[in-house]
């Protein structure tokens, strides 16, 4: 089908939920710390004839003998729940045994809402095969159009798609039209993939996706997405690009063209990458949880070329966390050295859960939330490395909080470039669903820790939300050496959003919008500079890299706001950012400059971008 041309750029009719989208277009024994084993990852010899797990009400296990009719029906009634319950409580995970669901006469074609995870139970994503569609599409209203601007917390990951069903302009496609959150981790799909919605009424703006360890045929339509980070993928080509379109260890991917038509930034390898534990079923139909290895400089998809390095973990040395489970309770298993998967709900955690022994994993299913009370920092990592935290929300409360997930006491744990710790799909919220106050978001105090799809959002929307009532200084602290993110997504915070003050780090992929709600110059400056840089790396760090930042102004408040930088370094040799812009939204807001005192301003009338191909200049 004809790749859609990106729309034009206009003004918005009237404010979306987050008003920012007018410029877009389209007490157990420490172990002793070893690199994990590889292991074989075996699949079912058979389709199981009935459910093979059983984790509660929220985890939806489906099986290939099921009647289709039944899949879909209970299918689309988590949809209805889901699509638009942007703040609400429910959590799904959808879970497919390995098989094939859907035929070309008779597609299984569905929706996923908010708080829905949908994964494969296969030791490899071709173990599950869906032929038709798993979509996220655009929400549509009479204020703001119909936009995916608000397409978060949700994922797709380990299956198969082959694109049939539809009709009109959905014919034969995978939509995934998402914005921050929603990630889509180890799918191939045998079709076309678009990651905006073009076949509703317009807008049609998307903003913020996420893709790794997959394999997507033909040419992804990526339309009115602002900015995308593709990681380790394998890709048939790309098409289109609005600010921030950032590609490593991608094959397939355009070359670096940036700032022009299409500014795409391309490195050839990932630096660190680690992928993301998931559960899976092993050659008995049992229930395991599989943790790949570290991989560094590396391309293309983890698991296309043979056995996957990496160690598989048995159900039982998991605690099995349900919402009813107290902090206590959970905290008392991991001091046993037990891993820890959280089913899908909420859980309010007023101690703090402290993770002592290195190698834990810690799995969250259906965005599995926790979220602060009483101030408590729900958790940390103490000073053990090789630890996996993946698919969890974190939430401030009412009570502020000094951090939401810390990493390391601050005794700066050497770790290991071949075992780090990594946290996967990490989001976090100040804000939104209700009222919260937190000083910073993540504070990463280890060293040889990956940071791979991280959003950290001070909530412009939603309840509890205002420059005094969801108070937060920071997003993310870097004080670890040697610490990498891979997508880096971090919002509207009141001062620095991100400060780096370790050694050796490196950011490829950041995305970044400034608070809009100060109320006035005088609340938002200090000494002489105006407003706080959205990246800020520590006048003392001597080695540091970025590729591919992006920064934008909204303030909504009072559109006559300055910032006077979006990132500000120290100016040394060793401290390099390749391919870093500046927007003016909407028509509120001023960056004087890029990078400290380099790079055009954007205003209301200039919104730019303003771009900086390379700083230092060489």
């Amino acid at each position: 089908m004809p790749v859609p041309s990106v729309p034009p750029v206009r003004a918005p009719r009237g404010g979306t939920g987050r008003r920012r989208a007018a410029l877009l277009i389209g007490a157990a024994a420490l172990l002793v710390l070893a690199s994990p084993p590889t292991a074989a990852l075996a699949s079912p010899a058979a389709p199981p004839t009935a459910a093979p797990l059983d984790l509660g009400a929220a985890v939806h296990v489906f099986t290939p003998d099921m009647p289709k009719a039944e899949v879909q029906a209970q299918l689309d009634a988590i949809a209805q729940r889901q699509l638009g319950n942007q703040f609400g409580t429910e959590r799904d995970a959808v879970l497919f045994a390995p098989g094939t669901y859907g035929t070309a006469a008779d597609p299984l074609v569905f929706q996923v809402g908010y708080y829905t995870e949908v994964a494969g139970l296969g030791a490899s994503p071709k173990d599950v095969v869906i032929n038709g569609a798993v979509n996220v599409q655009n929400q549509c209203d009479a204020t703001s159009g119909c936009i995916a601007l608000n397409n978060f917390w949700r994922s797709l990951s380990n299956l198969t798609i082959n694109p049939l069903g539809g009709s009109g302009c959905s014919t034969n496609t995978e939509f995934w039209a998402v914005s921050q959150a929603s990630p889509m981790r180890r799918v191939v799909v045998n079709g076309t993939t678009s990651f905006m919605d073009y076949c509703s009424a317009g807008p049609q703006y998307a903003s913020g996706g996420f893709v790794a360890d997959s394999v997507l045929a033909g040419t992804p339509v990526n339309g009115s997405q602002q900015q995308f980070y593709t990681r380790n993928s394998t890709i048939g080509g790309w098409s289109n690009g609005v600010w921030n379109q950032v590609f490593s260890g991608t094959e397939g991917a355009p070359a670096t063209d940036f700032p022009s038509t299409n500014p795409y930034t391309t490195l050839a390898t990932t630096p660190v990458s680690r992928e993301k534990p998931f559960l899976y079923l092993d050659g008995r139909g049992k229930a395991r949880v599989f943790v790949p290895s570290a991989r560094t400089d590396s391309s293309g998809p983890s698991w296309t070329s043979g056995q996957q390095a990496g160690r598989s973990v048995a159900l039982d040395r998991f605690f099995i966390a349900t919402p009813k489970d107290s902090a206590r309770t959970i905290d008392r298993e991991l001091a046993r050295g037990k891993d820890l998967l959280l089913t899908p709900g909420v859980y309010s955690i007023d101690r703090t859960l402290t993770v002592r022994r290195p190698n834990t994993v810690v799995l969250g299913l259906g965005v599995a939330t926790l979220t602060s009370a009483r101030g408590a920092v729900p958790l940390k990592v103490g000073d053990v490395a090789g630890v996996d935290i993946a698919g969890i929300m974190v939430d401030a409360g009412p009570k502020n909080a000094k951090a939401m997930l810390q990493v390391g006491t601050g005794r700066h744990v050497r770790g290991a470039a071949s075992n780090p710790t990594a946290l996967q799909d990490v989001f976090f919220r100040i804000g939104g669903p209700h009222a919260g106050r937190a000083t910073t978001s993540l504070v990463v105090n280890s060293d040889h820790v990956l940071l791979d799809d991280i959003w950290a959002w001070r909530a412009d929307h939603g309840e509890g939300v205002g420059w005094t009532k969801n108070t937060a200084a920071t997003g993310v602290v870097v004080n670890g050496d040697h610490v990498t993110a891979t997508g880096l997504f971090v919002e509207h915070f009141q001062r620095y959003n991100v400060i780096w003050n370790g050694e050796h780090g490196r950011t490829v992929f950041f995305q970044n919008e400034l608070p809009y709600d100060a109320p006035d110059q005088a609340a938002w400056r200090h000494g002489r500079t105006f407003g706080w840089a959205a990246y800020k790396v520590a006048d003392r760090v001597r080695t540091h890299e970025l590729w591919g930042g992006g920064s934008y102004i909204y303030t909504n408040v009072d559109p006559t706001l300055h910032a006077s930088r979006a990132f500000e370094v120290p100016q040394r040799p060793g401290v390099v950012l390749h391919d870093v812009l500046t927007v003016s939204l909407n028509k509120a807001g001023t960056i004087d400059h890029v990078v400290n005192d380099v790079g055009s301003a954007v205003t209301p009338d200039v919104q730019g971008p303003s771009t900086v191909v390379r700083y230092p200049a060489q």
